[in-house]
Formats: structure tokens, sequence, C-alpha cells
């Protein structure tokens, strides 16, 4: 299974660890949100192509 993690802010320690725990044994990928570069083309690309979408605030 493909995991997409798209954090809205930087993640704290909890954040990490909840990402760790939730993505354990499967494949995952990161994608921020607020970084000053984001390319959207990206995002949608990358959603469809995971099976699970996580965001996180």
């Amino acid at each position: 299974m493909k995991i997409l993690h798209i954090f809205k802010s930087e993640p704290d320690e909890t954040t990490k660890i909840l990402v760790d725990i939730v993505s354990n044994g499967k494949e995952t990928t990161f994608f921020d949100l607020f970084k000053d570069d984001t390319d959207y083309d990206e995002l949608i690309d990358l959603i469809f192509e995971h099976d699970k979408v996580i965001t996180w605030w």
C-alpha cells in the first residue's frame, strides 16, 4: 500500500511519531504544503498515484 502524507505545517514531534506508526511497513511519500515553492500539479499527480492520502495540519 502506498501512503501520501500531506503536511500543511511543519510536523512537530507528536505528528512525526503518528506518521511513523501509520506508515509502518508501507511505501510512503511526503508532500509539504507549507513551503514557498509548492507544485500543485505534482500534488495532484501524487494523490492519484497513492492508495491512501492523509493530511496533517
